[in-house]
């Protein structure tokens, strides 16, 4: 049996962008997937999100510009950080709000690299797969 690198979803639930990165790379990772966890209690989910953050190898985190807030993106993301996980950060809001950019540049100093798109991201990403070792 093959070791498959663990990949954390981080990001809105606007759209369904984590199926896409998955259908692209589903054979090459194992994806942990919040939006699939079913869990509407703030305390539930934060503590599944927890969890799959400290047991993934990547945090793939999506800021599209649809995303509201990103707050939990942010959360994810200096957990992530403070684990000394690798981090492959995608903002499409950012280039579409200068407020939000202001404000949300913080995020790219944690970041191992910051993209501006989900394909350049999903990419990216697929660097890491041993498949491509």
């Amino acid at each position: 049996m093959s070791y498959k690198p663990k990949v954390f979803l981080s990001g809105g639930f606007k759209s369904n962008w984590q199926l896409t990165v998955i259908e692209q790379l589903n054979d090459q990772f194992i994806f942990f997937n919040p939006r699939e966890h079913g869990l509407e209690h703030s305390d539930f989910y934060t503590t599944w999100d927890i969890h799959f953050v400290k047991e993934c190898d990547i945090l793939f985190a999506y800021m599209e510009a649809s995303n509201p807030s990103g707050y939990g993106l942010a959360f994810e993301l200096g957990v992530a950080y403070s684990l000394n996980k690798t981090i492959i950060l995608v903002d499409e809001k950012s280039k579409e709000d200068p407020m939000f950019a202001k404000y949300f540049k913080i995020l790219n100093k944690p970041s191992g690299v910051v993209l501006n798109n989900l394909a350049e991201g999903i990419e990216y990403l697929e660097k890491f797969s041993l498949q491509n070792v």
